[in-house]
């Protein structure tokens, strides 16, 4: 829809020396790119397939950099560069058909652990759950694209899967240790941490009575908070109260879980 663009851009490389870095930064620093890609009625009515940039895509973020934003907002993310491979959580005997020669995972005990996406350990034929379940290719053949599928399955490995439930854990952490008043201000103190807005009245009902519900549920039944606390390497806070911990790593494990926590505006 923009020929003379793409011909500017394409000069600009060529007259650049080829250089790639300086091709990008000028595409993500320009206008049309930092646009949200919030839709009106009447753009979708004038352009309903985006042909000419009026908006931001929207779309749902790749496997890894999904495991990345939960670490980051939860504090948890170690973005060294370089070095060994991260071997995250995975459920026991997932190797136990490969074979020539067998193969057993050892999951990380250390920093290493939470390392970025980029760094897990791939195993052809074998690749992790949770990359999976986000279409993460197993590397078997070439892959132009990746699709963007939206299963049950996903929503369960974001409640599920050990690394987002320490994660959540962490954030829970994270919220209650910050100097604020009441749960009201820190329900929007992790909605701007987590979605970069505050949450609506409805949002804000839901999540607030789920708190409610929970406190109660871990007050009469400890050992349930105990179970939650103890998924994960990260060692808690033992100044903090393990009832609220608990309670607030359900409110923070439903934020993961929303469509926006995973989608790029």
């Amino acid at each position: 829809s923009y020929p003379e663009l793409l011909d500017h851009l394409a000069i600009e490389f060529i007259e650049s020396g080829w250089d790639i870095k300086s091709l990008f930064k000028a595409i993500v620093l320009s206008q049309t790119y930092q646009q949200s890609s919030n839709l009106s009625k009447a753009l979708l009515e004038k352009d309903p397939h985006n042909q000419f940039f009026a908006r931001q895509g929207s779309y749902r973020l790749p496997a890894e950099i999904i495991r990345d934003n939960a670490l980051l907002i939860a504090g948890l993310l170690q973005d060294d560069v370089g070095g060994d491979s991260s071997r995250p959580y995975q459920p026991d005997g997932y190797y136990r058909h490969l074979n020539f020669p067998v193969r057993k995972y050892q999951t990380d005990k250390d920093s290493n652990q939470y390392r970025r996406g980029v760094y897990v350990h791939w195993q052809r034929q074998f690749l992790h759950p949770m990359l999976k379940a986000f279409d993460a290719p197993s590397r078997e053949e070439c892959t132009a694209q990746r699709p963007r599928s939206n299963t049950p399955l996903a929503a369960l490995v974001l409640m599920n899967d050990p690394t987002f439930v320490e994660a959540a854990r962490s954030f829970a952490e994270l919220i209650l240790l910050q100097d604020l008043p009441n749960d009201e201000s820190r329900l929007e103190f992790a909605f701007r941490k987590a979605l970069s807005r505050v949450p609506d009245a409805d949002e804000s009902t839901i999540l607030l009575s789920m708190l409610k519900s929970n406190l109660k549920k871990f007050e009469s039944n400890p050992t349930a908070a105990d179970d939650l606390l103890n998924v994960g390497l990260h060692t808690s806070d033992e100044a903090l109260n393990t009832t609220d911990v608990a309670a607030w790593t359900t409110v923070t494990r439903t934020i993961f879980n929303l469509n926006e926590s995973i989608s790029r505006n």
